[in-house]
């Protein structure tokens, strides 16, 4: 039988047992510093219709897949620092995800993060966000690969 860590993308799996054995408090700060560690976009690149609005979020929150030349992906994120949970989750995807196969992007489950105890720390809301921000990623990983 499979583990979810055999579905994850190897740095992704690692965050996701970090996150896992970490006491609420720290989930909280650890999105935080996630938050803060997040690039920003590059400046051609911030109104463009390459970044794509995740609709399913309150806050407002674009994504871009960039394939690379070996066939990996690289991910951008555009994320207010007013929403350091969402934008700590973008940071974590970043981290993860950066480098990544498409296909095991796509192998990613979709509720994955909740291996991670998120749902000890944030709103059902918040979560289902997180689900339609993987989902977007999926949907431009399909697109543009």
């Amino acid at each position: 039988m499979r583990t979810l860590d055999d579905q994850l993308p190897p740095k992704l799996a690692r965050l996701v047992d970090l996150f896992a054995a970490a006491p609420k408090h720290v989930k909280v700060q650890a999105l935080v510093d996630y938050s803060d560690r997040l690039p920003p976009p590059p400046p051609e690149m911030i109104g463009s219709a390459e970044l794509q609005r995740v609709h399913e979020c309150q806050t407002p929150f674009f994504v871009a897949v960039e394939p690379t030349t070996d066939g990996t992906v690289h991910l951008v994120f555009d994320v207010p620092r007013e929403s350091p949970t969402i934008r700590g989750y973008a940071g974590i995807l970043a981290e993860g995800l950066d480098g990544a196969a498409p296909s095991e992007i796509l192998a990613i489950p979709d509720d994955f993060y909740l291996r991670m105890g998120l749902d000890e720390v944030l709103t059902p809301l918040r979560l289902r966000g997180m689900g339609a921000v993987l989902g977007a990623i999926k949907h431009q990983v399909r697109e543009r690969t």
